[in-house]
């Protein structure tokens, strides 16, 4: 069979066509609450060691910022494209015009609970008045969450000595017993109990409907680039899944990934445990990830009965479950 030169540049054509096409991925700044090596962070990296941003089509700078609250304001201002908080950060920000929301949430149950010294005698909420208590930082949603329950309980901040800390104090001086109880998440638990500090826990979703991690963006970045956003959003949410199916591998895997914590598979297999059963755990499993309007009313309501944000707004410009349904 002679091969013409027009047959020839047909099938060149051809195969053109069929052949697929590969976008240049996604760029993307996420900003980090707090120091990005603390476990509370595993799927995140998690989903960088197994490839998942690839997979999506993004590449992630990592970058660290001071606290959820100031985050939400970096994220509202242009200056990172999506960054970390917790589910009721967007509530927080937005009534100060900034255009945040939050897209994904890493569990159901709260992030933070509160954690005392078990010698410091506490034995129930109203007990705080007068203790000295610990939280990352007074832009940290933790802060926030904290307020929550005091109101709650009847208590003002004046009432008892709340110090900013940061990610670092709030295990030293809990160890030293220069604090008698903390916001703490399973990492920051499971670190003073290894030092040989009995602690006692207020879980504090009876108390307050607090909600777990969150991903935020801004609404410009979910109307201009939902590709970025689904795109990094459905890799975390993959990994977690990860970390709730084989805590064990998952916490190798975070290991090898995170030098400061070469070593430490067990410790890090032993926080992550505490993750899957206090905050990722979701009833039903098909709604991992999602928010539900009518928590996010209520803990808006109680922000603002409460004096802890000046003003309400409307619930559905808090989130969207677009990018996790």
């Amino acid at each position: 069979m002679k091969i013409t030169r027009r047959s020839a540049l047909g099938g060149l054509i051809a195969a053109a066509a069929v052949r697929p096409s590969f976008a240049a991925p996604e760029q993307i700044t996420y900003l980090f609450p707090a120091p990005s090596f603390l476990p509370a962070f595993i799927p995140f990296h998690l989903a960088l060691k197994r490839g998942y941003y690839a997979k999506n089509n993004v590449a992630v700078k990592f970058e660290t910022g001071r606290g959820g609250a100031d985050v939400a304001k970096q994220v509202g201002v242009g200056n990172a494209d999506i960054g970390g908080g917790v589910g009721e950060t967007s509530m927080i920000v937005r009534p100060n015009g900034l255009p945040v929301r939050a897209v994904a949430q890493l569990g159901s149950h709260p992030l933070f609970q509160l954690a005392t010294r078990k010698e410091s005698n506490i034995k129930s909420l109203k007990d705080l008045k007068g203790k000295k208590l610990g939280v990352i930082g007074y832009q940290d949603t933790s802060y926030y969450a904290l307020l929550a329950v005091l109101a709650a309980n009847g208590l003002k901040r004046d009432d008892l000595q709340v110090q900013a800390v940061g990610p670092a104090g709030v295990t030293q001086l809990m160890i030293a017993k220069s604090l008698d109880g903390i916001m703490a998440v399973p990492e920051w638990a499971d670190t003073i109990e290894s030092a040989g500090v009995a602690l006692d826990y207020y879980p504090i979703e009876h108390i307050f409907p607090a909600m777990a991690q969150a991903i935020l963006t801004s609404d410009t970045l979910i109307k201009t680039r939902p590709a970025a956003v689904g795109g990094f959003a459905k890799s975390v949410m993959q990994a977690l899944r990860d970390c709730m199916a084989d805590p064990a591998a998952a916490a190798k895997d975070y290991v090898a990934a995170v030098p400061q914590h070469a070593g430490k598979e067990a410790v890090m297999e032993r926080i992550l445990r505490r993750y899957v059963t206090q905050v990722y755990a979701t009833t039903p499993a098909s709604a991992l990830g999602t928010f539900d309007p009518a928590r996010l009313k209520k803990v808006q309501s109680f922000y603002v009965a409460n004096n802890i944000i000046q003003s309400a707004v409307p619930v559905e410009d808090l989130y969207t479950n677009q990018f996790v349904q």
